[in-house]
């Protein structure tokens, strides 16, 4: 019997076991972490694959209903890769169960690589409520990115697109 879900099916790939795969930079690049305090935590991640690395408070807090507070993770970081050194920021995001289920988002989230003091963390209240973060709490993910500086250069114009000057929606919703 031949029917929707039977066909094609001999040219569907088996799923295979995924290899392990090397990466150059992945072997080289270190996050590097000074605890301020005895109260900080390490950054961890949730799983081999997690794109960020988890942060934890090291204090106390509330951060008020539909207002904003900064958050301690009591660390000092370096991001070193000896093949793309200085090339390399790191990125604040939001958790996702924070976002989804308490309201709660990251706030000016870039990590310049030359940055050397403690990293904080401003965190947004979206909800009604006041919302309490106890002392060991995740607060937010680190994730360490590649980046690259261009010139800046001002010309007369820049080449037309498909989109142009089409602005938020315009290419659905």
């Amino acid at each position: 019997m031949k029917g929707f879900f039977t066909q094609n099916v001999t040219s569907l790939p088996a799923c295979r076991k995924e290899k392990k795969r090397k990466s150059p930079d992945r072997k080289k690049t270190v996050l590097k972490y000074v605890r301020t305090t005895p109260a900080a935590n390490a950054p961890v991640k949730g799983s081999a694959r997690s794109a960020g690395f988890d942060l934890k408070s090291i204090d106390d807090c509330i951060i008020p209903a539909r207002d904003r507070n900064i958050v301690n993770t009591g660390l000092k970081i370096q991001v070193f890769n000896s093949t793309i050194t200085p090339f390399v920021m790191v990125e604040l995001q939001s958790r996702s169960g924070l976002a989804i289920n308490n309201f709660i988002d990251v706030g000016a989230g870039v990590v310049d690589e030359d940055y050397r003091g403690i990293v904080q963390i401003v965190l947004f209240n979206h909800s009604e409520n006041d919302f309490i973060i106890k002392r060991g709490d995740r607060i937010a993910q680190l994730i360490c990115e590649k980046i690259f500086y261009p010139e800046v250069q001002e010309v007369q114009s820049i080449c037309d697109t498909e989109r142009g000057e089409g602005s938020f929606g315009s290419t659905g919703i």
